[in-house]
Parts: structure tokens; sequence; C-alpha cells
């Protein structure tokens, strides 16, 4: 039984449940995304150091200190931390199916619709400015000058 199944209750109990629901959703997501970096950053590493030679030296952060080992030691250990936060991400995606659809029941039983401001939905449709953040393109025509 959830908090949501208690009644009778008002109009801004219900506003605060459905904002925490929505914040609990929100966090997941972000968490999600957190972890997704960090796959992706220790398949970077996998990749880089795989095709070498096993008995290389190579270094390790290990709760802030960095420790000398050989690729032979670190490669299982970065694996196993890969599949691990692939774990964790396939738990908290259910957990974010779980909240959306307890969210989903929320809305149906409090008859809860969203509405949309005018200028969200006007720029609906627009490209979002900034949407190539951290991309930096040069001029295209021949302007440098050859030294």
């Amino acid at each position: 039984m959830s908090i949501s199944d208690k009644e009778p209750m008002n109009e801004q109990m219900i506003v605060n449940l459905y904002s925490a629901l929505r914040t609990e959703i929100n966090q997941l997501h972000a968490k999600i995304t957190e972890l997704e970096m960090e796959v992706s950053e220790h398949s970077l590493v996998i990749g880089a150091i795989q095709p070498l030679d096993p008995s290389r030296r190579c270094y390790r952060m290990i709760g802030g200190v960095l420790v000398e080992r050989t690729i032979k030691e670190v490669l299982p250990a970065v694996q196993r931390n890969k599949d691990g936060l692939e774990e964790v991400i396939s738990r908290l995606y259910e957990a974010l199916e779980r909240k959306k659809k307890e969210m989903q029941e929320f809305e149906v039983k409090h008859k809860i619709k969203i509405r949309r401001s005018d200028v969200e939905s006007k720029d609906e449709g627009a490209p979002k400015e900034g949407s190539a953040q951290g991309v930096l393109v040069g001029p295209a025509g021949g302007d440098r000058q050859s030294s």
C-alpha cells in the first residue's frame, strides 16, 4: 500500500505527492545517465588497454590513490566494474518503469491532466538553441593564412 492509497486527500496533498513522484522519476533519470556515462568511460578504457601487452605497467586510481599494476591485473577489474554498473543500470530502469506506472495510476486515480504553458508548446516544434553544446566549428572558407 503506497502513500497515495490513503483517503481522503486534499488537493494540496495530491499536488505534493505528484511532485514527489516527478522528482523521484527525474532523480532516477539523472542517476541512469550518470552511470551510463561511467559505463562508456569503462568501455573506452577497456578498448584502449585490451590490445596491449598484458605484462605492461598501467596505473589505476583506487580510493583516491594511484597504484601501479599490470594490464593483466587491471583489465578484469575494470570489466567487472563495468558489468556491475550495467547491472545497476538495469535495476534502475526497472525501478523507473515501476515509478512511471505508479505515476500514471496516480494521474488516472486523481484525474490529473498536465497543461503545457503557451511558451512551451510554441517552442516545441522549433529546434532548441544550444542543442549542439560543446561543439566548436571553425570558419568554412579558406580564411587561413599560410606561414
